[in-house]
């Protein structure tokens, strides 16, 4: 939810808890109930997840190493062949002779971590 939206949201509770307090005079802490809630509502929700995949996101591109196949946020598949740690790019391998430039935060995820737990989990059976 863009902060604009979100905004908006607050905006039109707190004008709704205004146009109640005219009508009946609560407590100070029973018109700000509302806002309060709503915010607890909208961090839970909203804020705490994307903190977390960002988290996850920055953990799985610090590990980044050469060999591992990743998709970019563009959807080009390839192998990592050179990091350079200095101006956080990244050399990717797409075919058998093209080298292409991306910055680490457009590797979207790596593809070889998700095979060997697959891998794993068949070797049980």
């Amino acid at each position: 939810m863009k902060l604009s939206a979100l905004l908006i949201t607050l905006a039109s509770v707190a004008a709704f808890a205004q146009e109640a307090a005219a009508e009946q005079q609560p407590s100070a802490l029973g018109g700000f109930l509302p806002l309060i809630l709503m915010f607890v509502v909208m961090w839970f929700f909203f804020i705490r997840p994307q903190s977390k995949e960002r988290k996850l996101q920055e953990a799985m591109r610090k590990a980044l190493k050469k060999g591992d196949k990743v998709m970019t946020t563009a959807g080009i598949v390839g192998v990592v062949t050179n990091i350079d740690e200095t101006s956080t790019t990244v050399t990717i391998r797409t075919g058998s002779t093209t080298l292409i430039d991306f910055e680490k935060a457009a590797v979207l995820r790596v593809l070889n971590a998700e095979a060997k737990p697959a891998e794993k989990t068949e070797e049980k059976k």
